[in-house]
């Protein structure tokens, strides 16, 4: 089976063109190479996919028929992604928010509710 069909029947991917984009951008890679779309993949090969700043790791059990529904995704695969990548995630959603302080720049549409709020409280 070719990786991108695979990795959109085990749910990784919404759409097989997002998982051949993610191949050709070198985001995917099996056993520690980067790969084009049309690469087959067979069971026991290790596969890394970067997806939202995140290095999903997995092993490959089987091969998929079609695409298969969440809760029997863990037939097919072996998850062995470290902690450590979700942790980075928490924090990188943290510091995102943090990233305009209050009163720079443009104002938000939440700001200039805040403010229309303001002036009709005084009128």
């Amino acid at each position: 089976m070719r990786i991108d069909k695979y990795l959109w029947c085990v749910r990784y991917y919404k759409t097989r063109s997002l998982a051949t984009t993610a191949c050709k951008k070198g985001h995917i890679k099996v056993n520690g190479d980067p790969v084009k779309p049309s690469r087959d993949v067979f069971p026991t090969d290790e596969v890394q996919v970067r997806k939202d700043q995140v290095n999903y790791t997995f092993t490959i059990n089987d091969l998929p028929p079609n695409r298969v529904g969440a809760k029997l995704v863990d037939i097919y695969r072996v998850d062995t992604t470290p902690k450590e990548a979700f942790e980075a995630q928490e924090l990188l959603k943290y510091s995102k928010d943090y990233y305009r302080k209050k009163g720079t720049g443009r104002p938000t549409k939440k700001d200039r509710r805040d403010i229309d709020d303001y002036q009709e409280e005084i009128e």
